[in-house]
C-alpha cells in the first residue's frame, strides 16, 4: 500500500498525494516498502550519479566540485555556470557544443538564457569531455547508439542488477532508463561501499563534499545532505528521490502524481525510518502552506 501525504490547510485536509517508498538497511535488507517498488519507474535525474560513474569508467578525470556538478540538476547560480564552462574549457570546447535545451536559470538574480544555464548542463559538459577523451563523435553524443550512451546504459544495468525495462528521452534530451526502485536503491548502495579511490566512491565523496553543487545553495537536496552528515541524495523530476548513507543504508521515493511538494516530507520520513537524523532535519519534515503571507498549514506524511 502506498504512503499517504496530506496537505492540511487551516486544519482541513484539502489534498492528498500517494508515495512509493523503499528503504534498506546497511546489509541491503528491506526495512520498509510502500507501493509497487518492484515495477519499472522513471528516476529521471536521480540517475545522474550513475551516468557520471559510467563517464569516470571511460576516462573522465573530474574531481571535487566539478564532479559533483557532473551529477547535478543545478540552479544556474553563477558558480554552477562557471563550473560548466570550466569543464568545457578543459575539453577544448565552447558552449555551442552543448546539445541540452536553452533555459533560464532557477537563480532569479540572473536573467540570461542559454544552454549553459539549463539544469543538466553539468552532465552534458561532462559527457562531451568524455567523448573528447575517447575520440567519440560530439554531434551525436545524445543518441542511444552512441558509444557514450551504450557505456552509461551498461553501467546502469550492472549497478541496478536489472536489464533496462524501457528507454526514452529525458527533459534535457539524454537517454532515460526505466528501472525499478529496488534497482535504483541497489545501485546507490554501491557508491559509498566502493573501495577507497574507486570510481563509485569518488562520485559519493564529491556529492557529499559539495552538496550545493549538486542542486543549489537553497534547495532541499542540499539542505538534506547538510542536515544528515554522511548522506548522499539525488532528486529527479516528477518527484523522485534516491539516497544512500555512508554505511549502505539507502532508499528511494516516488510521489505517484509527480508533485514535488510532497517529496521532501516523505524522504525525511524514510530517513527517520532508517534511524538517520541530524541538525535541522525537523525543519524539512513538513512543508509549510501559506495564506496571506503567513503559515496556515502543512504538508505531512499521514501519521
Amino acid at each position: 500500500m502506498s504512503l499517504v501525504v496530506e496537505v492540511v490547510r487551516s486544519g482541513f485536509v484539502e489534498s492528498t498525494h500517494l508515495a512509493r517508498v523503499l528503504t534498506v538497511d546497511a546489509d541491503g535488507t528491506p526495512v520498509d516498502a510502500h507501493g509497487a517498488v518492484h515495477v519499472p519507474a522513471s528516476p529521471r535525474s536521480s540517475m545522474k550519479p550513475l551516468q557520471a560513474l559510467g563517464m569516470l569508467r571511460n576516462g573522465l578525470s573530474l574531481e571535487g566540485e566539478l564532479l559533483a556538478l557532473a551529477c547535478a540538476s543545478h540552479a544556474g547560480e553563477p558558480y554552477h555556470v562557471d563550473g560548466v564552462r570550466k569543464i568545457l574549457a578543459g575539453a577544448g570546447l565552447e558552449e555551442s557544443a552543448l546539445l541540452c535545451p536553452e533555459d533560464y536559470p532557477e537563480d532569479r538574480t540572473v536573467t540570461d538564457r542559454g544552454r549553459v544555464y539549463m539544469n543538466c548542463s553539468g552532465k552534458h559538459a561532462a559527457m562531451l569531455a568524455t567523448c573528447v577523451l575517447n575520440d567519440w563523435p560530439l554531434d551525436s553524443y545524445l543518441e542511444p547508439r552512441h558509444p557514450l550512451q551504450r557505456a552509461v546504459r551498461a553501467t546502469v544495468e550492472e549497478l541496478t542488477g536489472e536489464r533496462v525495462a524501457a528507454s526514452g528521452v529525458d527533459g534535457c534530451g539524454a537517454p532515460l532508463f526505466f528501472v525499478s526502485m529496488l534497482g535504483v536503491t541497489r545501485a546507490f548502495r554501491a557508491l559509498p561501499l566502493g573501495g577507497p579511490g574507486s570510481h563509485e566512491r569518488r562520485v559519493f565523496d564529491a556529492m557529499r563534499a559539495y552538496p550545493q553543487w549538486t542542486s543549489g545553495t537553497h534547495r532541499d537536496e542540499a539542505k538534506l545532505m547538510r542536515a544528515v552528515p554522511g548522506l548522499m541524495l539525488k532528486s529527479g523530476a516528477e518527484a523522485f528521490d534516491a539516497f544512500v548513507f555512508e554505511d549502505g543504508r539507502a532508499g528511494t521515493v516516488k510521489i505517484e502524481d509527480g508533485s514535488s511538494r510532497a517529496r521532501t516530507p516523505v524522504t525525511v520520513a524514510a530517513l527517520r525510518g532508517l534511524g538517520l537524523s541530524g541538525p535541522d532535519l525537523d525543519v524539512l519534515a513538513t512543508g509549510l502552506l501559506y495564506g496571506g503571507g503567513r503559515p496556515v498549514g502543512e504538508i505531512r506524511v499521514r501519521p
